[in-house]
């Protein structure tokens, strides 16, 4: 069996700037959950079909209009944000004061819906999408520092690069703007105490219905993110909700930087595991959160009821 030791450094180096990028989409899909569920108490099930609605309206925006990624990259989280702004007045605000369950319940159906429709227009398997030239190639990045070789290098896609860097940035920008700034305090406030914000003039359903949109648009931009790495498929989203609802459950509910550290140090168990025991890859998240669940039942960095 072969052991990160036994690993050459270029390899494990690799494998670690994977795990950094799969902890990037952790990152922010969870952190678009904890801002949803943190400031509207919503278990958004459809997260994971509005991360492939990002990723297929960037495969739209470059295959029927012509705008490439930079333009995906701004106008894809505004689309689906509006998406999601017209998912809660429609429907989520009729269930704010029912169970959590029949959020959970219709957001699974609209999972369901926009799949379908997706399958029914673009078909089940993957669509290819280009990456900008600008984030094409890798950089070589010398070991000597490490092996004492001057011809030891690692090749590091360039592309890989950039997705961990716009997601840290995006990920502290968006804990600056609830923990350190005034709309950020009201937002809270309105999650706690609603009826004493509103006697301050503020109104509160659009703050709600903002703050889903918000949620929605992060989700939206880690899809356009993430057609560049992989096929655009209708499922793509599917099978990474599960581990992201994971990711949130050891991070704390609601948990805004919980949500962003506990991502990316999942990601690099995940590629540490995937070398020292592939096996356990798939299920690794899954008994960190059973552990987590029975020491602290809040999460690692949630607060208890």
């Amino acid at each position: 069996m072969t052991t990160i030791f036994d690993m050459p450094i270029a390899i494990l180096g690799l494998q670690i700037l994977i795990g950094l990028q799969n902890g990037a989409f952790y990152a922010l899909l969870s952190l678009g959950l904890a801002v949803i569920f943190g400031m509207m108490n919503v278990i958004n099930f459809a997260h994971g079909a509005q991360y492939m609605l990002g990723a297929f309206l960037a495969y739209i925006l470059l295959s029927w209009l012509g705008l490439g990624y930079w333009w995906a990259l701004l106008l894809v989280p505004l689309l689906v944000g509006i998406f999601g702004l017209a998912v809660e007045r429609l429907f989520l605000r009729h269930l704010y004061h029912l169970d959590h369950l029949y959020g959970l319940l219709l957001t699974f159906g609209l999972v369901l819906i926009v799949e379908g429709v997706m399958v029914d227009m673009f078909g089940a398997s993957g669509l290819p999408y280009s990456k900008p030239d600008l984030l094409q190639g890798a950089e070589r990045i010398p070991l000597s520092w490490v092996t004492g070789n001057e011809r030891d290098i690692m090749m590091m896609p360039v592309y890989r690069l950039w997705v961990i860097a716009a997601s840290i940035v995006v990920c502290l920008i968006v804990w600056f703007a609830i923990e350190k700034t005034r709309l950020g305090s009201y937002l809270r406030a309105a999650t706690e105490n609603p009826t004493l914000v509103r006697a301050f003039g503020i109104n509160v359903p659009i703050m709600v219905m903002l703050t889903y949109g918000f949620g929605v648009a992060l989700a939206g931009f880690a899809g356009v993110l993430a057609a560049g790495l992989q096929a655009v498929t209708p499922h793509m989203g599917s099978s990474l909700i599960i581990v992201v609802f994971a990711v949130v459950v050891i991070g704390g509910m609601g948990s805004i930087m919980g949500s962003i550290l506990t991502g990316f140090v999942l990601g690099l168990i995940e590629a540490v595991v995937k070398i020292a025991y592939p096996e356990a890859t798939n299920i690794v998240i899954f008994v960190i959160m059973i552990c987590v669940l029975l020491v602290r039942p809040a999460g690692l960095f949630g607060r208890e009821a």
